[in-house]
C-alpha cells in the first residue's frame, strides 16, 4: 500500500518533530532561567508546597500545550482526514481532544503532586511513585469502560442476539466472561475497526466498533474477537502490569539519580524543589525512550500469543486472515515496515507477518 507508507512516514516525520520541540522547550526552560522564574513567581501560590507545584506544572503544561497544538492538529486531524481514515468535523475533534486533554490533565497534574510530595518526605521516593503508579493503571483498567470510554463514544447493546450469544460463549470458553456486548458508534469518526474486550472481573465487557459490525462477517468478527480474549486466557494484563512495575521501578530509579545530579549543576535548592520540574520531565521523556523498543518487544510476544489463541479457538485461519487483510485496509496498516522501525516502534508485530505465520509460513 503506498498510501500507507507515506502516510506513516508523515506520521513518524511528525510525531519526531512534536518530540524534539518538547525535548527544545524544556532544555529552553533549563538553560534560560525561565523554570526558575516562574517557581518563584508562584512561591506565594495559595497550598503552600503542594500550590507552588501545581501553579509550576500548569504553567509549564499550558505553554507546551499551545506550542505543540499545530503539529498535534496536523497529526491528529488533518493527516487522518488527508488519507481517508477520518471523518470527524474539525469542532467535534477538538471537542473531544478538549476532553481527553482535560482528563489527562487531571491525572498529570495529580502525578506530578504525588512525585514532589513524595521527594519532600523520602528519599525512597522512586520505589513508592512505582507503586503508585501501579496502583492507578490498575484502578483505570477498572474504570475504563464504565466511566472513560462513554466520554467518547455513545454504547449500545448488540441488538444482534445470535451473534452476541456466539462471542460471549466464546468468552465464556476463553475463561474471560463478560457482562455484555456493547457497540460503539466508531462510525461517526472514522472509518476504521477494531475489538476489544476492556474492564476487569465485574466491569469485564466486549466491546464492537459499530465499522467492524457493518463491514466485516460474522466468522471474521469472533476471529478478532478472540484474538482479544486470548489476552485475557493468558492473563496478559497482569503480565503486562508487571513488566510496566519492572520497567517503572527502573525509571524512576535512574530518574532519582540523574534528578540528584542535576541539583548543583541546575542551582536547584534540592530534588524537591519545582524548579527542577523541567529537568525532572526531560529525564523521564529521554528515559521513556530507552524503554520503549523492551515494552513494545514485549507486547509483540504477547499480542503472536493471541493470534495463535484466536487461530486454536476458532479453528478457522482463513477467517482470522480474511479479518486481518480487511483491517489493514480499513486502518490503513503499515504490512511490513523495516525491521528496525518494527523492533523500536510497533506493539504489534507486522500486518504481513501476522498473516504469514497464520497461514504456517517463515515470517
Amino acid at each position: 500500500m503506498p498510501d500507507a507508507a507515506r502516510y506513516h512516514r508523515l506520521k513518524l516525520v511528525l510525531a519526531g518533530t512534536e518530540l524534539a520541540l518538547s525535548a527544545g522547550w524544556l532544555f529552553a526552560l533549563l538553560w534560560s532561567g525561565v523554570g526558575r522564574a516562574v517557581t518563584r513567581a508562584a512561591a506565594g501560590a495559595p497550598g503552600g508546597a503542594w500550590g507552588q507545584v501545581a501553579a509550576v506544572a500548569l504553567v509549564l503544561a499550558g505553554v507546551h500545550g499551545a506550542l505543540t497544538f499545530p503539529l498535534a492538529w496536523t497529526r491528529g486531524w488533518w493527516l487522518p482526514r488527508r488519507y481517508g481514515l477520518l471523518h470527524q468535523p474539525l469542532a467535534a475533534w477538538l471537542g473531544d481532544r478538549a476532553k481527553a486533554a482535560s482528563l489527562t490533565g487531571a491525572l498529570g497534574l495529580a502525578a506530578v503532586e504525588v512525585v514532589y510530595a513524595l521527594l519532600r518526605s523520602t528519599p525512597h521516593w522512586w520505589l513508592a511513585a512505582a507503586a503508585v503508579f501501579f496502583a492507578a493503571h490498575l484502578a483505570i483498567a477498572f474504570v475504563l469502560p464504565v466511566w472513560i470510554v462513554p466520554l467518547f463514544y455513545r454504547l449500545t447493546p448488540l441488538a444482534d442476539d445470535g451473534l452476541r450469544q456466539r462471542l460471549l460463549t466464546l468468552a465464556s470458553r476463553a475463561g474471560a466472561p463478560a457482562l455484555g456486548v456493547w457497540v460503539a458508534d466508531h462510525s461517526r469518526k472514522s472509518r476504521t475497526a477494531n475489538a476489544a474486550v476492556v474492564g476487569w472481573g465485574r466491569t469485564r465487557r466486549v466491546l464492537l466498533s459499530d465499522t467492524l459490525l457493518a463491514q466485516f462477517p460474522s466468522e471474521e468478527i469472533e476471529s478478532v474477537l478472540a484474538h482479544e480474549l486470548g489476552h485475557h486466557a493468558h492473563r496478559d494484563m497482569r503480565r503486562s502490569l508487571a513488566v510496566q512495575g519492572a520497567l517503572s521501578v527502573a525509571t524512576f530509579w535512574l530518574a532519582d539519580l540523574l534528578l540528584r545530579a542535576g541539583v548543583s549543576w541546575l542551582g536547584l535548592a534540592g530534588a524537591a524543589d519545582p524548579a527542577g520540574l523541567p529537568w525532572l520531565a526531560l529525564v523521564l521523556l529521554g528515559l521513556g525512550l530507552v524503554t520503549l523498543p523492551l515494552g513494545n518487544g514485549f507486547s509483540r510476544r504477547i499480542e503472536r500469543q493471541a493470534d495463535d489463541f484466536a487461530l486454536a479457538a476458532t479453528g478457522d485461519p482463513a477467517a482470522f486472515i480474511g479479518a486481518m487483510e480487511r483491517l489493514g485496509e480499513l486502518n490503513l496498516a503499515e504490512r511490513r515496515p523495516s525491521r528496525l522501525k518494527e523492533v523500536v516502534l510497533y506493539s504489534h508485530p507486522a500486518l504481513d507477518r501476522r498473516i504469514a505465520r497464520a497461514r504456517g509460513e517463515p515470517a
